[in-house]
């Protein structure tokens, strides 16, 4: 499948090109840091910023798109579930 802007420099404004399930852990950073995280299951996450902050981010609804640079998502904290992280 031909795609138009392979020659094209990607930026954290455009669109994902890949994703991996997120499996929140206290202990073990995500394998990427993210663009965004797609919750699947609404609840509370825990996150740790690309800066180091750690946030707990409430009352998430389910199908929720969020533009975060994340580095880890920790399993203390979080209810939500069917993350999503995209790179």
């Amino acid at each position: 499948m031909p795609d138009r802007f392979a020659n094209t420099q990607p930026s954290l404004s455009g669109p994902a090109a890949s994703g991996f399930a997120v499996t929140p852990n206290d202990a073990t950073d995500l394998p990427e840091t993210t663009r965004a995280l797609y919750v699947g299951i609404g609840g509370n996450m825990a996150v740790r910023m690309l800066s180091g902050e750690t946030l707990t981010l409430s009352n998430l609804s389910a199908g929720s798109l969020l533009p975060l640079r994340v580095t880890r998502v920790m399993s203390s904290g979080t209810t939500a579930s069917a993350i999503i992280g995209l790179v």
